[in-house]
């Protein structure tokens, strides 16, 4: 016997717990807590597009749409509201609109939400109606015959953010900022030797500037919050490439202050407590780090052409990592490494586990073998 999922819908705004704008990283980690109700999530993406919208099913009723660049929650389908693996009930305002008992009829829309324009489905600023199958149905099937049109039975409710000029919105467009973003990170602003600059939603919030060798843990804490999590360095393997003729400095101690939830890691002294390296994670589907990380908006920002332009140029996370190399250093691109993060496990096998580290001076850039630029490293 399944517990009946009931959920209340609200025009432009969500559904029951999922809230139009949230991460995807939010969202599957409001899932991994909530398996009773969705045992079963496919992710659904374009492996070779680094900005591919992503839709999580969740049978049998569920689809969201998240944004292709942002990852945030854009559209909300319900579909199959009849299906009682669960029992599914719709309510509005309080009311019950749909159950798997008692079917949602166009009039039933008519009557909750009022009139609206013609057309072959029911839209609402918010919200629309579908009268028809899911487009994955036999198309050699032909509709049933209704004597009255007013008791079609609604196959999909669908739910997105509301147009502010009234336009019907497109499935990929970014999401709009809004309440779902307070306090998330919107950029972060790469300044290869110096640091980074967070900008937060809303717009108008202050940045927080975060300096290689000067900001500190005490720093991150007052400006970031506690840390999602801290561990102690334990990997010192690259040390080997160092350039440097003197010993190897004792790193015993360092730390990591990790915040998952705005796609960054800091590497902090264990002698000084400032930060020493900085990383900003792109959350790329197919990876082996999808997931652990929120999506981190970073630009990095290159030299201003004169001390007058107040826009210097910028590559962001979108772009593929023969671009940036180009923008860091014109010419032929130095060697790479490779690294393969199934090694450290016996037996361990991953899609899409290699990788290649591209150096520079100050920043380290680590790519699929696609292009796609998964994280970059600060020191």
């Amino acid at each position: 016997m399944f517990s009946t999922l009931e959920v209340d819908v609200r025009p432009g705004s969500g559904l029951g717990m999922f809230e139009i704008g949230t991460s995807l990283w939010n969202v599957l980690e409001l899932l991994r807590s909530l398996q009773h109700f969705f045992p079963q999530v496919d992710v659904k993406y374009d492996p070779d597009s680094p900005t591919t919208p992503i839709i999580l099913h969740l049978r049998p009723h569920l689809d969201l749409l998240f944004s292709g660049y942002h990852q945030r929650l854009h559209t909300i389908s319900v579909n199959k509201l009849r299906d009682t693996n669960p029992p599914l009930k719709l309510t509005y305002k309080n009311a019950i609109l749909s159950s798997s008992e008692d079917a949602l009829k166009r009039v039933g829309v008519s009557r909750m939400f009022g009139p609206t324009y013609p057309g072959d489905d029911l839209r609402y600023p918010g919200i629309s109606f579908s009268f028809d199958e899911d487009t994955r149905a036999d198309p050699r099937k032909s509709p049933t015959a209704q004597p009255d049109h007013r008791y079609q039975e609604v196959k999909r409710v669908i739910i997105s953010q509301k147009s502010l000029d009234g336009e019907t919105r497109d499935a990929l467009d970014e999401v709009a900022e809004c309440p779902a973003m307070a306090g998330e990170l919107s950029r972060a602003i790469v300044k290869i030797h110096e640091g980074v600059v967070l900008q937060f939603h809303p717009a108008d919030s202050e940045p927080i500037t975060v300096s290689l060798g000067s900001s500190t843990a005490q720093d991150l804490t007052v400006d970031l919050g506690p840390p999602f999590r801290v561990h102690y360095k334990e990997d010192d393997r690259m040390t080997i490439h160092s350039r440097s003729n003197q010993p190897e400095v004792d790193t015993d101690g360092d730390y990591f202050y990790n915040y998952q939830q705005h796609g960054l890691d800091f590497l902090i002294s264990g002698a000084t407590h400032t930060v020493k390296k900085i990383i900003l994670h792109s959350n790329v589907p197919g990876t082996p780090l999808f997931q652990r990380y929120k999506r981190c908006p970073w630009e990095i920002e290159g030299r201003p052409e004169d001390d007058e332009d107040e826009s210097p140029p910028r590559k962001k996370f979108y772009e593929r990592v023969e671009e940036i190399q180009h923008f860091l250093a014109p010419g032929e691109a130095p060697p790479s490494m490779i690294l393969n993060r199934a090694d450290d496990e016996d037996g361990l096998r991953l899609p899409s586990s290699t990788t290649r580290l591209n150096g520079y001076d100050g920043i380290i850039l680590e790519a699929t073998e696609s292009g796609q630029v998964v994280s970059v490293m600060l020191f």
